[in-house]
């Protein structure tokens, strides 16, 4: 895996820092990624608890929602004293309740505007900037707009772009069918790799499986995985084959997950509030809707409650 990298996508109310300090008990070496966190949120808001994370998590990316440069870079500024390993740009997201903010894919119509943030923010800090973004938007869907945009980028000093492998239509289509309707393109992404040979290109975008992210390495310098990994975290733990190490066991999980909730029950945490990141554990196991069932729609659960379900799944699977 020299010289190449595996990625948790980011995922609006879904990549918490309670998540992401799970998703590492499966796998040290994949990047994780924050949820989107608007540069309004940092900048108005509770930036030390928007921001914070468990040292564990990392390498850490940020990603970041914005259209200011100027407010990009304070937010860098911000989380730059918190120890990031990254920021990333969306320039991504089809949703309309970003756009009239002018914040994700919209913004891939703009790339002189994203090239002035990467300016601002590499005047903030030494980590490396990073955009994640579509193959084109609307009637804008060749490959010689996502190739433009991404040359116009890189001229401000980005080096790193992570390409979802799908047009977004920002208008007509919501957030979930702008990750399923428009067909996919990984081409698209191998021919930008070929054009930008020395950009670290990423692959985002329908991956659901260990042998379609070794396909994909050959062919780009990383992978990003989003909801298959967070319904299926194991795959996460798979993926450490490909650091020549083993998956790490369910029992191993457990053991790991249970030490970590003891600590935030005795600070009296409510644990029922956290179980639905934990849903994905047994996925594709006998038992894994009785161990879905035991942790939903729960006003309280106690790690005796969590352990006990979780070693009666690992009994009738022999594990």
């Amino acid at each position: 895996m020299k010289d190449k990298r595996i990625s948790l996508a980011p995922m609006i109310d879904w990549t918490t820092t309670d998540f992401r300090h799970f998703a590492r008990l499966f796998n040290p070496y994949i990047y994780l990624y924050t949820e989107m966190i608007s540069t309004s949120a940092i900048l108005k808001g509770d930036a030390s608890y928007l921001l914070r994370y468990d040292d564990s998590q990392h390498p850490l990316v940020l990603q970041l929602g914005g259209s200011d440069p100027s407010q990009m870079a304070q937010c860098v500024k911000i989380a730059d004293g918190m120890d990031y390993d990254e920021f990333n740009i969306n320039v991504g997201c089809p949703s309309d309740r970003v756009q009239h903010n002018k914040i994700g894919a919209c913004l891939m119509a703009e790339p002189k505007l994203v090239a002035d943030m990467v300016r601002a923010m590499k005047d903030n800090t030494d980590k490396p900037i990073t955009v994640k973004h579509r193959i084109g938007i609307d009637e804008c869907d060749s490959y010689e707009f996502m190739r433009d945009f991404v040359g116009e980028v890189a001229q401000a000093g980005c080096t790193h772009f992570i390409a979802h492998a799908r047009i977004a239509w920002l208008q007509g289509l919501s957030p979930k069918q702008n990750r399923e309707i428009p067909p996919l393109r990984y081409d698209d992404v191998y021919c930008l790799k070929q054009d930008f040979p020395n950009l670290f290109i990423e692959i985002n975008g329908g991956i659901d499986n260990l042998a379609d992210i070794k396909t994909h390495l050959a062919h780009v310098d990383g992978v990003m995985v989003g909801r298959a990994f967070y319904h299926n975290p194991m795959l996460m733990g798979e993926c450490c084959k490909l650091w020549g190490q083993s998956a790490p066991t369910h029992r191993h999980i457990l053991e790991s997950l249970c030490q970590q909730l003891l600590k935030q029950q005795d600070d009296n945490t409510n644990l029922a509030n956290l179980s639905r990141h934990y849903l994905g554990l047994f996925t594709g196991l006998t038992g894994a809707r009785k161990w879905r069932q035991a942790l939903s729609g729960k006003s309280h659960l106690t790690v005796d409650d969590i352990r006990r379900v979780a070693d009666e799944v690992l009994k009738i699977n022999s594990l």
